[in-house]
This record gives structure tokens, C-alpha cells and sequence, in this order.
């Protein structure tokens, strides 16, 4: 007899990266990629610790642009960096998703009640930032992704 375990649930962050150092277009230049963004950072570094394999990533472009700009998903638990000598980064390996059809500003996000409890918006600072699944839903309606019946969002 199989059991069938139910799927794990799917989990949703923000990645914030400064596009003067890395610009997400290059994750869809690319199609996957080893993620380093969260440096040596205690608090990015214990998210990282959190994120795992499946789950979405919304990927936030920090000042000039201060704006979310894609989608995309995790393909490998996090990781010890292999070019860091001294073993105190993580990385997690993404696959780009899609770009959104429009862009959501920071300050569209702070202006929406429905997504003023994201952690990011109490600090913008953060590199990777948890989403709850509403606020997930929330953020891809502003973007302009809209649920099609019986088919999952991204």
C-alpha cells in the first residue's frame, strides 16, 4: 500500500538586490542562478536558513528603482557559497520565472492595506523578506497577474 503524503506547502519571500550590483535581468539572461545576495548579514543569513526548494521568490530592485520587478523559484535548498573561504555565506540556486507585467513601487505597497504588515515595509533594509500567501496573492493582483480558474499563480 502507498501513502501519499500531502505536498509541502509552498512558501513566498522577497529578495531585495541593489541593481548597480546585480540587476535581475541577468537571472533571465541566465534562466537559473546561484544566488548570493545575502552576504555575510546575520539576518539575511537566517532567512536563508528558512527558504527551501519550490518555493517563490519575489525579486525587488532596491533604490534608484524601489520597485518589484519578477518572479522566481527556488531549485536547491540553501547551500554553503563555494567561493567563500571561510564557509560563512549561503547561496540558494533560482530559476527565473517571469517579469511582472507591471512593476509594483514601494510606494504602491505601502499605500495598499492589504500588504502593510510585510515585514519588508517596516524595514526596506532587509535583503530576503518572508510573504505571507495573502500578501503574495495581494502583490500579483497589483502586478497585474490575475488568477485564471482551476489553474495555480506562479
Amino acid at each position: 500500500m502507498t501513502t501519499i503524503r500531502p505536498p509541502e506547502k509552498r512558501n513566498h519571500w522577497m529578495f531585495s538586490v541593489n541593481p548597480h550590483q546585480y540587476h535581475w535581468d541577468t537571472l533571465f539572461v541566465k534562466g537559473k542562478e546561484m544566488w548570493r545576495g545575502a552576504g555575510t548579514r546575520p539576518d539575511a543569513l537566517r532567512a536563508l536558513k528558512q527558504v527551501r526548494k519550490g518555493d517563490r521568490v519575489l525579486c525587488y530592485h532596491a533604490a534608484p528603482e524601489r520597485a518589484l520587478y519578477a518572479i522566481a523559484e527556488v531549485t536547491r535548498d540553501p547551500y554553503p557559497d563555494p567561493h567563500d573561504l571561510e564557509s560563512k555565506m549561503l547561496v540558494a540556486d533560482l530559476r527565473a520565472m517571469e517579469r511582472l507585467p507591471r512593476q509594483v513601487r514601494l510606494d504602491e505597497l505601502r499605500g495598499n492595506p492589504a500588504v502593510r504588515k510585510l515585514k519588508f515595509l517596516k524595514n526596506v533594509r532587509l535583503v530576503i523578506s518572508p510573504v505571507t500567501e495573502e500578501e503574495y496573492q495581494e502583490i500579483l493582483r497589483m502586478a497585474g497577474i490575475v488568477a485564471t480558474p482551476g489553474l495555480p499563480l506562479p
